[in-house]
């Protein structure tokens, strides 16, 4: 497999994204094979640099997103580092910004400039609500997109305020969208010869995650309950005190469900006439709970999950990271890894969640330092400048 090429060796990716959608995307597609140039303002560089905990002078969080890049500084208000980025882009396959809609074309790179410079160019814009519409050119942060979406109406419990989602799902679902729009564009530019310009909105990306919740609002036109750890459209369903903790079941069907009441001894209640259906069950979920977690205490977490799973019940545990970190299967599917960083030491990070048998992702290379490619990308570029000026 040494001899095989990535899915996108040869692929140049000219990066002017920060912060986390964009560097997320870019990540996605350095981790493929693609040669990401992340472009930075000088000084301070991408503002996660300075942010999470830093150890030995470096932000782990910056590390765990910025892998498999190569660092090179302009500034992008200067003529020369317009002129530096020009140049970039004609020898680029992709351009990929996470700019407000528009602020690419004040800098002096409208469709028409980038065309000339380079028609086989896909370019991509990650954005808080898309190019077009009233909200178009409003600041977005993932907190308010979660907010904005409807994401946030449908989660916690009804009793208490709606909650966001702890890690920053919609930054992650925008930048993971504009990675496959880009490797869709650029199979397109295979089959039809010329570049396209992909949009990926955080709104946009979040909706669609929206599933079930989605749908039968739109077919019924009734706002979804928040239901907590609960599911919105079949009972019992959820977490179940065990003697020692909580049990998480998903029974999803009429068939799991028998086989989850067969397990737990309470089959019989399936043929009672208020338990029978699942739109009889679900208005009394709250009822079944009471009595599946008494039925339950009699034993202990570890005897469920493997008792459940061992009928075919899906169940397990709600888990810390720290839990997490050190379950053999995470380990077995190698979702921790450990990149050498010099100067800074070994850093851990997640893994590449996509495996490919015959040309898998690798950490080629570790997070860059500032403005570590320099010479290497930009000198070559200032002597091509100086022989067609001079």
């Amino acid at each position: 497999m040494a001899d095989l090429k990535k899915p996108l060796d040869g692929i140049r990716v000219v990066d002017l994204t920060r912060v986390l959608s964009g560097p997320f995307c870019s990540m996605l597609l350095g981790d493929m094979g693609a040669e990401v140039i992340k472009v930075e303002p000088p000084g301070k560089g991408d503002p996660v640099r300075g942010q999470g905990t830093i150890k030995d002078g470096l932000s782990w969080y910056f590390a765990s997103f910025n892998r498999n890049k190569k660092s090179v500084t302009l500034d992008l208000y200067a003529d020369e580092g317009k002129a530096l980025l020009a140049e970039l882009i004609r020898d680029a396959d992709v351009l990929v910004d996470n700019f407000r809609p528009g602020v690419l074309s004040k800098m002096g790179f409208d469709k028409a400039r980038l065309d000339g410079l380079n028609p086989r160019l896909v370019t991509a814009n990650i954005s808080g609500y898309g190019s077009t519409g009233p909200m178009a050119d409003l600041p977005a942060f993932d907190f308010i997109i979660q907010a904005m979406s409807g994401f946030m109406s449908v989660n916690g419990r009804a009793d208490q305020e709606p909650m966001r989602s702890g890690q920053p799902i919609t930054d992650l679902v925008g930048g993971l969208y504009a990675a496959f729009g880009i490797v869709s564009a650029l199979r397109a530019r295979d089959l039809n010869g010329r570049g396209q310009h992909v949009e990926s909105a955080l709104m946009n990306g979040i909706l669609s995650f929206m599933a079930y919740l989605a749908s039968e609002h739109l077919l019924t036109g009734q706002l979804p309950l928040r239901t907590g750890n609960n599911h919105p459209l079949v009972a019992p369903y959820g977490l179940y005190k065990a003697r020692d903790g909580e049990v998480a079941v998903a029974a999803s069907n009429d068939v799991v469900l028998r086989k989850f009441m067969r397990t737990i001894d309470l089959e019989d209640l399936l043929d009672d006439p208020r338990y029978d259906d699942n739109s009889k069950r679900f208005p009394l979920r709250d009822e079944l709970k009471e009595i599946i977690d008494a039925r339950m205490q009699d034993e202990s977490q570890a005897h469920w999950i493997a008792a459940l799973n061992a009928a075919g019940v899906p169940s397990g545990k709600v888990q810390d990271l720290g839990e997490v970190f050190s379950d053999p299967q995470v380990a077995a599917q190698e979702m921790v890894i450990s990149v050498d960083h010099p100067g800074h030491g070994a850093v851990r990070m997640l893994g590449f969640p996509v495996k490919l048998s015959e040309t898998p992702c690798e950490a080629r290379l570790p997070a860059p330092e500032l403005g570590a490619h320099d010479e290497e990308i930009l000198g070559p570029l200032r002597d091509r400048l100086a022989q067609r000026t001079g």
